[in-house]
């Protein structure tokens, strides 16, 4: 199998080079091995075994995972969602990036932040498997950005994961967002609080739930001020610190994985944060498998704001 090419750097390329590996998303957004006969999407799924050599099927799968980056950024950005380098002050080449709707949030009545989990997924993904596997639907975050849009929220989703650049021959950290805490707090320092947000809830998937709790921990104040609901998707996180936990007991549910029907209690963590049934037993499954619960949560607790004021 001849080795393939590096990430691609924007969607027609990524979309080229699906194409070269022999698949294509259908209109379903469900990738498909392409027909030889027709050249487009036919019947059969993706298959990770394409060699009796278990590296080369790993490498053919990496290969290919490359590429759904830009197609999920692609489809953000169909979705109204624009693109804001940060930091500031570097250029576009060398930065990362986060996607917003507005592209400048200023003042936003409700405003809908998304925090990924670790490892390979960057902004608009919860988990890359389901997307490969499954459907774009199944493992991006399109569904709870299109729902979000019709509830009227403005949206900001992050990318914490994306932490270096490569150029003078070698992967160079990005200052001031290298690692994902940096990220999570450059964002927030810099995008969400000079914006004034009027009410902000957040839903957040597995080391999402460390990120947000590193946030509340730091910016304690403006959370108890404005952030009237987080949902965790299967959290990984640590304990808050004490000043923080009647806070988050209030305003927080963590959807975990389990056989158990979607909303079934699960258990009170160390950390008193509720924990729910996600309604499936794969920890990757959780933020799809959630979200209706997941809306109706936060739309419940808007509501309870709502009727303080």
């Amino acid at each position: 199998m001849p080795d393939s090419p590096p990430p691609a750097t924007n969607c027609e390329e990524a979309l080229v080079q699906l194409k070269k590996f022999g698949y294509a998303f259908d209109g379903a957004g469900v990738l498909r091995k392409i027909d030889p006969a027709t050249g487009e999407p036919g019947k059969e799924p993706f298959s990770y075994n394409v060699s009796d050599d278990p590296a080369e099927n790993e490498k053919h799968y990496q290969n290919l995972a490359n590429q759904i980056p830009e197609i999920v950024y692609a489809l953000l950005e169909k979705n109204g969602l624009s693109r804001t380098y940060i930091p500031f002050n570097n250029p576009p080449e060398r930065s990362s990036f986060i996607y917003s709707q507005p592209a400048k949030l200023s003042q936003s009545k409700k405003l809908l932040v998304l925090i990924h989990g670790s490892g390979y997924v960057k902004a608009g993904q919860w988990a890359r498997s389901l997307i490969i596997n499954n459907s774009l639907d199944h493992g991006s975050q399109l569904p709870y950005v299109r729902q979000a849009q019709k509830l009227g929220y403005d949206l900001l989703i992050t990318n914490a994961n994306d932490c270096k650049r490569f150029y003078n021959g070698k992967d160079n950290p990005i200052k001031e967002v290298d690692t994902p805490i940096d990220h999570t707090r450059y964002v927030w320092k810099n995008i969400v609080l000079p914006s004034k947000p009027e009410s902000v809830a957040i839903v957040a998937h597995s080391y999402g739930g460390c990120l947000t709790l590193d946030l509340v921990d730091r910016y304690s104040d403006f959370f108890k001020e404005s952030v009237f609901a987080i949902a965790f998707t299967d959290a990984v996180m640590g304990s808050p610190q004490a000043k923080n936990k009647d806070y988050l007991c209030d305003v927080t549910c963590d959807w975990v994985a389990s056989n158990s029907p979607l909303d079934t209690p699960v258990s009170q963590s160390k950390n008193g944060i509720r924990k729910i049934s996600a309604g499936h037993t794969k920890h990757e499954w959780t933020s799809y498998s959630a979200i209706d619960s997941v809306f109706k949560f936060i739309e419940e607790k808007y509501e309870q704001r709502s009727n303080k004021k």
